[in-house]
């Protein structure tokens, strides 16, 4: 067909449009990815599936340019569910499905808030940061939200909680342990006897109450709080868990 038969083809004219569109269309898509700021419905057409695209993900706010890991992040890929979109939670939550892909983090505990910190640094190390994405943690201006703001608060009082806790606890030494299918758990001391103690620090960093294994010398076993393990002899060094 002639150039001159195809442009005054009513149907090979649409043709011609749409195709320049679809071409248009591309060529603006690639250029806005050197663009500081994104929508949400911006960054979900960087989701994997377009093969001509660059594919991108958001955590906190933060986009980075995850292509060269297409293998995980693309299409079919493991990870593709963070592609597109800001699931900060899930890097956590371990829910990958619905409402787990969500950029919000209530009732996380600090520990796991600056978890997902680090994820953001790891990043920031390993891929191409490329702008923003306008919500939860950056306005319209690409200016931080008392939201972001917030989150690395509580992350910097994980950390320090941890920091506290690694202290406390080097002040009494942790029981050794082993685990076999056969022979099950088995906890005991080297030096003194083998106690489970609170750990009053892992409320405010898990939001949830823990124990672990001490030893405590003879002098010491009259402190209150600590717990005997069941079926264990007063003045063993050794007992089954």
């Amino acid at each position: 067909m002639s150039f001159k038969t195809l442009a005054t083809s009513p149907l090979s004219g649409i043709t011609i449009l749409v195709l320049l569109g679809a071409l248009l269309l591309r060529f603006y898509v690639k250029f806005d990815t050197a663009q500081t700021l994104f929508s949400a419905k911006e960054l979900a057409l960087f989701n994997g599936t377009d093969e001509g695209l660059p594919i991108l993900l958001g955590i906190l706010g933060s986009v980075f340019d995850v292509t060269k890991g297409k293998s995980h992040y693309g299409s079919g890929g493991g990870y593709n569910h963070f592609a597109g979109r800001d699931a900060s939670r899930a890097f956590v939550s371990g829910n990958f499905t619905g409402d787990g892909l969500t950029d919000s983090l209530r009732g996380l505990s600090s520990t796991e808030v600056k978890s997902i910190v680090e994820w953001r640094d790891f990043y920031h190390k390993s891929y191409k940061y490329v702008g923003k994405l306008v919500g939860r943690y950056y306005d319209s201006q690409g200016n931080p939200t008392k939201y972001l703001k917030g989150v690395e608060a509580k992350a910097a009082r994980g950390a320090q909680l941890l920091e506290k806790q690694k202290i406390e606890e080097a002040k009494l030494p942790s029981c050794n342990s082993r685990w076999s299918q056969d022979e099950g758990g088995e906890v005991w001391c080297d030096v003194g006897y083998p106690r489970l103690i609170q750990r009053p620090l892992e409320i405010a960093l898990t939001g949830k109450m823990s124990k672990r294994c001490a030893c405590f010398e003879d002098s010491q076993l009259d402190q209150p709080g600590l717990e005997l393990y069941e079926g264990c002899d007063y003045h063993a060094i050794r007992c089954k868990v």
